[in-house]
């Protein structure tokens, strides 16, 4: 199954630079040795088993983005499942900007009538201040939404150097899995046998939240809004810090008086994160209902 990704956005943007974050485990500061993107690099990339994402990158020049929207119109936007526009919080050209994106939007409605479209309000971390932040982006995302007419627009605020990346792109994700809803629903049941608080599950080349269950208990619901991709940042970051001692990531343990955390190894593409307060549970019987679980999981992701 593929699905169509566009990645479009002015020059310099940062889209080059979070694609290789996500999806070629490129470390931030290693980004700032990429070069500009001419014309569009068209790559596959397998994801969760059957899913491959045909992931577009297209440089922005300015003649590239003529052809775009000319010559190669039906080529570019034909077929997209998802448009990821990225803004440049401090670009000097904010009305070309806007402009080049309503171009986008006008030609996306006219070809992939049911695309949904992300746009990534990019290099917040620009920014001095969080108040100032939440404003900045706050205004970027009404002038966007007021947009919409055909297609869905929802709005991120992300930097390379923080999670923000990863909760945008893990939301790209999740808007392209199928049957993501029966996924959640079988998470719910693994989240009940563990007796846990929450269960994660996790695509194992990105570390993106591909979808989570919660206990039916709201007082023992972790009450960070942003620990999923706090998640992704963290453990990637682990899995990074392994493959340098030539060591592969199997399972990750943490316990503290309050709870303990476990992360194993799962489906041949997926991890699961398991958090529990309960005292009683003992995390042995945690990894045999893990166990148990894996085969069931593989041939559901994986049909």
């Amino acid at each position: 199954m593929k699905r169509k990704v566009l990645l479009m956005g002015k020059a310099g943007s940062g889209k080059t630079s979070m694609r290789s974050i996500i999806f070629a485990n490129y470390p931030p500061r290693d980004t700032m040795r990429l070069g500009p993107t001419y014309g569009f690099e068209n790559t596959d990339v397998k994801f969760l088993g059957s899913l491959v994402l045909n992931l577009w990158d297209c440089g922005a020049q300015d003649a590239f983005m003529e052809n775009y929207f000319e010559s190669q119109r039906d080529q570019i936007f034909r077929n997209v499942e998802v448009l990821i526009y990225v803004f440049d919080v401090e670009s000097q050209d904010k009305e070309k900007d806007m402009n080049t994106f309503l171009r986008c939007l006008t030609a996306i409605e006219e070809n992939s009538k049911d695309a949904r479209v992300f746009c990534l309000i990019h290099k917040m971390d620009l920014i001095p201040t969080d108040e100032q932040r939440q404003e900045v982006f706050r205004e970027k995302a009404q002038q966007l939404t007021a947009h919409a007419n055909v297609v869905q627009i929802t709005c991120f605020g992300t930097s390379i150097w923080d999670e923000t990346l990863y909760k945008a792109w893990s939301a790209v994700v999740y808007s392209l899995v199928p049957n993501v809803e029966r996924l959640r629903a079988h998470l719910g049941r693994l989240c009940g046998l563990c007796q846990a608080d929450e269960v994660v599950l996790f695509e194992t080349a990105t570390f993106l939240v591909i979808a989570s269950a919660e206990c039916d208990d709201e007082s023992r619901r972790p009450a960070d809004a942003h620990r999923y991709e706090k998640m992704s940042n963290i453990v990637k970051q682990f899995k990074l810090s392994c493959a340098k001692t030539q060591s592969t990531f199997q399972a990750l343990e943490v316990a503290s008086p309050r709870f303990t955390v476990l992360m194993e190894s799962f489906t041949s593409n997926t991890c699961v994160m398991v958090i529990l307060s309960a005292e009683r549970v003992e995390p042995a019987a945690i990894r045999l209902n893990i166990a148990a679980a894996r085969a069931l999981f593989e041939r559901f992701i994986n049909s």
